[in-house]
C-alpha cells in the first residue's frame, strides 16, 4: 500500500464531461487496485475549496476539454500547491489551442496541413479554402464540432449557421489529408507505440468511433513501413518535448501511403489529457509496451509535481 491520498478530478462542464466521467471512474479502480487511497471529485466552480478541504497529496486531472486541459485547471493546483499529473499550465494551453500547437509543430520542422483561421459565420458564409477541408473548433477535443466538407462541395458546412452552436466562434479550416489515421503515446521521454484506428468505411475518428463499444478498430503495432513507425515515433516525442509536455501525451497523425496517395505524413494535433476510457488508445499502447494498467496509473500519479 502507498498510503499516497489520490483526488481523481473527473466531469467537469464542458463538452467532454460524459467522457471524462468514464475515464475518471476507470482510472480510481485502477488506482485503488495498485493500492492508493482514492477519492473521486466530480469538478465544478467550487473546485478550489473541496480541494483545500480534501488536502490530497496528488490530484489526478482525469478532465477532457475546456477548464480541464487549457491550463485553468492546472493553475487552480499550482495556486493551492498540489502536485498534479499531465502537463503543467503553458503547455496545456498551447497543446488546446491547434492553431497556435501548429505554429510551435512548424517550427519545430513537424509536418502539418496548411489551415487558416476564421470567423464561424465567415466559415458558413464562403469556402475559407478549396475543398476538401476540415473544419475545426480552435478549442475543443474528441472531435466535437469537426466538419469535413468534400471535394466538389458547393456550400460550407450550414451545420455552421444553428443559433445553438456550442463550439466557439473561432474556426480553423484545415487542408483534408486522405489515408490513414495513426496516433502514438508518449510517457515520459519514451514513444510507446505506433496504432492505426480503423473506422469503417468513409467514417472519420469521431466522437463515437472513438468512445462506443465497436467504433473503431485498433491496430498495434500499425502495419506500415518501418522507418514511417520510426519517423511517427521519433515525430511524437519531440512535440511532447517541444509544447513542454509532462507525464503522458498522444499525438495523432494521417498517413496517405495508398496506391493513389501522396505519401505525405501529417501531424494533426498533441492531446495533454489523452482518453482512459475502456476503448482508449494510450492504455492499449501502454500495455503493448509491457505496462499493466496499475502500473501506468501508478507510474503517472508518482509523476505528479508542480511547476510543471
Amino acid at each position: 500500500m502507498t498510503g499516497k491520498h489520490v483526488a481523481v478530478l473527473m466531469g467537469g462542464w464542458s463538452s467532454e464531461r460524459e467522457v471524462s466521467l468514464s475515464s475518471g471512474k476507470a482510472c480510481a479502480d485502477g488506482l485503488r487496485n495498485a493500492g492508493y487511497k482514492v477519492t473521486e471529485v466530480d469538478v465544478d466552480r467550487k473546485i478550489s475549496s473541496v480541494l483545500r478541504q480534501l488536502n490530497p497529496d496528488v490530484a489526478f486531472n482525469a478532465l477532457h476539454g475546456p477548464y480541464g486541459e487549457d491550463g485553468f485547471i492546472q493553475g487552480v493546483l499550482e495556486f493551492l500547491n498540489i502536485p498534479y499529473t499531465h502537463s503543467g499550465v503553458l503547455a496545456s494551453a498551447l497543446a488546446m489551442d491547434k492553431e497556435k500547437a501548429k505554429r510551435i509543430a512548424k517550427g519545430a520542422r513537424i509536418p502539418v496541413a496548411e489551415s487558416v483561421l476564421i470567423d464561424r459565420q465567415e466559415a458558413a458564409k464562403n469556402h475559407p479554402m478549396k475543398p476538401p477541408y476540415v473544419i475545426k473548433p480552435v478549442r475543443e477535443g474528441s472531435s466535437f464540432g469537426v466538419l469535413i466538407v468534400n471535394e466538389g462541395a458547393g456550400h460550407p458546412p450550414q451545420e455552421l449557421t444553428r443559433e445553438d452552436w456550442p463550439y466557439g466562434e473561432h474556426l480553423m479550416a484545415e487542408r483534408f489529408v486522405g489515408g490513414r489515421e495513426l496516433t502514438c503515446s508518449v510517457m515520459g521521454n519514451v514513444a510507446l507505440g505506433v496504432t492505426e484506428i480503423q473506422t469503417g468505411g468513409e467514417k472519420f475518428y469521431d466522437f463515437d468511433a472513438k468512445y462506443k463499444e465497436g467504433g473503431s478498430k485498433h491496430i498495434i503495432p500499425a502495419k506500415i513501413k518501418p522507418n514511417i513507425y520510426q519517423e511517427i515515433l521519433k515525430l511524437s516525442l519531440k512535440a511532447h518535448e517541444v509544447m513542454g509536455c509532462r507525464g503522458v501525451t498522444r499525438s495523432d497523425f494521417r498517413l496517405d501511403d495508398g496506391l493513389m496517395g501522396s505519401g505525405e505524413l501529417i501531424w494533426l494535433e498533441i492531446n495533454t489529457q489523452p482518453g482512459m476510457t475502456a476503448t482508449s488508445l494510450l492504455p492499449e499502447q501502454a500495455a503493448h509496451a509491457g505496462h499493466s494498467w496499475e502500473e501506468l496509473l501508478s507510474w503517472i500519479v508518482e509523476d505528479a509535481s508542480c511547476n510543471r
